[in-house]
C-alpha cells in the first residue's frame, strides 16, 4: 500500500506527528495527575481562608487569633494551626485529629503540591502563612481522593483535546503538502523519463527543494543531451547514405557498362575500371574514417604515447606539402618558437591532425596565398595554429565545422576528389582524446585559423 514516494514521506511525517504529539499528551497528563484539579480547587480554598484569617486578625478591635481561627475552620469546614515562633502549635482546631508538625523546608523541585502527612499517615493539602505577630498559620484540608478517571473532568482537559487534534489535523495536512511539494516534480521526471526518447519531450519545469531542482536541472540535461545524440545519429545515417549514394551509382552504372558490352573498345572499358577503382577507394577511406571515429568515440582508439618533438614534426609536414603547395601557388611559412619541450603524445595521431589541417588550408587558399603553422607554449600548454589567407568562413558555418560530414564549402559537393567531412571530425577526436582543445577563428574573405592546444606532461 505504502509503495510510492509520496506515501511514504507521508507516512513518516504522521508518524513524528503522533509521536510528538502524544509525548506532549503523556507529559500534560503525568502534570495533571500530580497536580489535578480537585488538588489545585482544594489548594486555592486553603489560601482563600488563610487570607480572610490574616485580614481578620488585623482588624482593630479583632477577636483573640485563637476565636478568630476557630470561627474559620468551622465556617469553612477546614483545619486551621496556629504555631507559635519556635514552632510549636499554639492552636489547633482539629485537636481530636493526629498532630501535624510545623511543614519542612522543601526545595523548590518538590513543592509542587504542599502535602503533609500526619502520625498515622493521613495525608493533608496545606497552606501556611507568617502573621505579623511572629506567629504562623496553617490552614490544612484532607487530600481529596483521587482516580485516574478525574483527569478526564478537568478543566483543562477539553482544551487539550481540542488543540490537540486540531494540531494532528493541521499537521497532517501541511504533512500531506509537504510530500506533494517534494514528489510532485519527481513524478513530473519520472513521467518524463517514461516517453523517452521521443523527440517530443518537453523540459521539466523546475520545482521542489533545491535538490529536486538540482535533479530536474541534470535530468533535463541528460534529455538534451539523449535528444541531440538522436539527432545526431539520424543525420549521421542519412549523411552516410548520402555519401554512399553517389560512389555506389556509378560503379553500378560503368559495371553495367562493361557486362551489357556498351563499353565497346578498351579506352571505353578502361575509363570504366578506372571509375569503379576510384569509387570504390574512396568509399573504402571513408569506411576507414567512419571506423576510426567509432574507436575514437568509444575510447578503444589505441594511443601509442611518447614524448616527440612539435617542430620536428611540423618540418615535416610542410615538407610532405610542398610539391602541392608549389602547384597551388602557395607558401607555406612556419614560426616555431625555439627550445620548446618535448610534447607526450601519439605521433602518428598528431600528423594525422595537422596533416588534415594543412591540406584544408592549401585547398581553401587561393594562388599568391600563404599557410603558416605556429607552435609555442603558453603557461601550461602547447599552443599549435594552422592559419591561411583563403576565402574564410562565415560565422553561420563557424559552429558546424568539426561535424561529421559537413561541408563548408557547397560548390566542392560533388566532385570527384572532394571528401566526406570527416576528416575535421577526426582531427577534433583525436585532441579531445590527448587531452586537449581544438578551436577555429575565422571571418568571410579574411583567412581561417585553428588552433590547437594541447597539456603539457
Amino acid at each position: 500500500m505504502f509503495t510510492s514516494l509520496r506515501s511514504r514521506l507521508w507516512l513518516s511525517y504522521a508518524f513524528l506527528i503522533v509521536t510528538a504529539l502524544s509525548v506532549v499528551t503523556i507529559v500534560l497528563f503525568i502534570s495533571l495527575y500530580r497536580n489535578p484539579f480537585l488538588y489545585r480547587q482544594t489548594t486555592e480554598q486553603l489560601k482563600a481562608v488563610q487570607t480572610i484569617l490574616l485580614q481578620r486578625s488585623q482588624e482593630p478591635q479583632s477577636l483573640p487569633l485563637d476565636v478568630i481561627a476557630e470561627r474559620s475552620a468551622q465556617t469553612f469546614n477546614v483545619r486551621v494551626i496556629l504555631f507559635n515562633v519556635d514552632r510549636s502549635v499554639r492552636f489547633d482546631s482539629g485537636s481530636n485529629e493526629p498532630a501535624l508538625e510545623f511543614p519542612a523546608k522543601r526545595l523548590a523541585l518538590f513543592r509542587k503540591i504542599p502535602l503533609l502527612r500526619d502520625a498515622n499517615g493521613k495525608a493533608w493539602l496545606y497552606s501556611i502563612e507568617k502573621l505579623p505577630e511572629g506567629t504562623f498559620a496553617m490552614v490544612v484540608a484532607p487530600r481529596p481522593q483521587f482516580s485516574i478517571l478525574n483527569i478526564f473532568n478537568d478543566e483543562f482537559m477539553p482544551v487539550i483535546i481540542l488543540g490537540g487534534v486540531t494540531a494532528l489535523i493541521l499537521s497532517l495536512v501541511v504533512a500531506f503538502l509537504i510530500t506533494g511539494w517534494i514528489a510532485n516534480p519527481l513524478q513530473s521526471i519520472v513521467n518524463a523519463a517514461r516517453k523517452m526518447p521521443s523527440t517530443e519531450i518537453q523540459p521539466v519545469a523546475e520545482a521542489g527543494p533545491r535538490e529536486v531542482q538540482e535533479l530536474t536541472r541534470s535530468f533535463n540535461s541528460m534529455q538534451a543531451r539523449v535528444q541531440m545524440s538522436q539527432q545526431s545519429q539520424r543525420e549521421f545515417v542519412a549523411n552516410v547514405s548520402h555519401e554512399m549514394k553517389t560512389p555506389l551509382t556509378s560503379i553500378q552504372g560503368f559495371a553495367q557498362s562493361l557486362l551489357d558490352g556498351t563499353a565497346e573498345d578498351s579506352a571505353s572499358r578502361q575509363r570504366a575500371a578506372q571509375v569503379i577503382y576510384n569509387e570504390a577507394g574512396r568509399m573504402h577511406r571513408m569506411v576507414l574514417d567512419l571506423l576510426d571515429l567509432a574507436k575514437l568515440d568509444a575510447g578503444t582508439a589505441d594511443l601509442k604515447m611518447a614524448f616527440m618533438d612539435v617542430g620536428t614534426l611540423l618540418r615535416a609536414i610542410a615538407e610532405k606539402f610542398l610539391p602541392q603547395s608549389q602547384r597551388a601557388g602557395v607558401n607555406i611559412e612556419l614560426d616555431i618558437a625555439p627550445n620548446l619541450p618535448l610534447l607526450f603524445a601519439d605521433g602518428d595521431r598528431m600528423a594525422q591532425v595537422f596533416t588534415n589541417l594543412v591540406d584544408n588550408a592549401l585547398k581553401f587558399t587561393p594562388q599568391g596565398g600563404r599557410v603558416t603553422l605556429t607552435a609555442s607554449t603558453v603557461r601550461d600548454e602547447f599552443c599549435i595554429t594552422v592559419t591561411d589567407t583563403g576565402m574564410g568562413i562565415s560565422e553561420e558555418e563557424l559552429p558546424h565545422v568539426f561535424q561529421r560530414f559537413y561541408q563548408a564549402d557547397p560548390a566542392r559537393k560533388g566532385g570527384e576528389t572532394h571528401g566526406a567531412g570527416l576528416g575535421l571530425a577526426i582531427a577534433h577526436e583525436i585532441v579531445m582524446a590527448h587531452g586537449g582543445r581544438i578551436s577555429v577563428r575565422s571571418s568571410k574573405d579574411s583567412g581561417t585559423s585553428f588552433d590547437v592546444a594541447l597539456p603539457l606532461k
